[in-house]
């Protein structure tokens, strides 16, 4: 069991099996909002389903309307457990705000592998494997 701890960007508890990419992701056109699936042929994580996974990533790239993807995947039970960044952008941390998913940044994200078991507890701590 390992402990990261990070900058809150929208607090709350989470759980989940790990979703990682060391590429940014852009959620307009990188996610479907109707499936959660990412669809970005070029993106390593293509074919892959985000929906209550805990979705470690670099950082978000992309238009601003990304904000509302993540808002569409919450409203259609969809959306990631919760997201860990390197640095979060404004358009991961809008998108995560509006639709009440927890945001931890400042993360080494290659602490993290697909398929752990992440926590995210209060106060930024991310408990890896327990």
């Amino acid at each position: 069991m390992q402990v990261l701890r990070g900058r809150v960007i929208h607090p709350g508890k989470a759980c989940g099996q790990a979703l990682v990419s060391s590429e940014p992701i852009s959620l307009l056109g990188g996610i479907d909002a109707e499936t959660g699936i990412v669809i970005d042929p070029r993106h390593p994580l293509s074919g892959q389903s985000v929906t209550g996974r805990v979705l470690v990533f670099p950082t978000g790239k992309g238009s601003t309307v990304g904000s509302y993807v993540l808002y569409q995947l919450k409203r259609k039970g969809l959306a990631p457990a919760a997201i860990i960044n390197a640095r979060c952008e404004p358009i991961v941390a809008v998108g995560a705000i509006i639709s009440d998913i927890p945001v931890i940044d400042g993360i080494d994200i290659t602490q993290i592998r697909c398929g752990d078991w992440v926590r995210i507890e209060e106060g930024g701590q991310i408990v890896v494997g327990g």
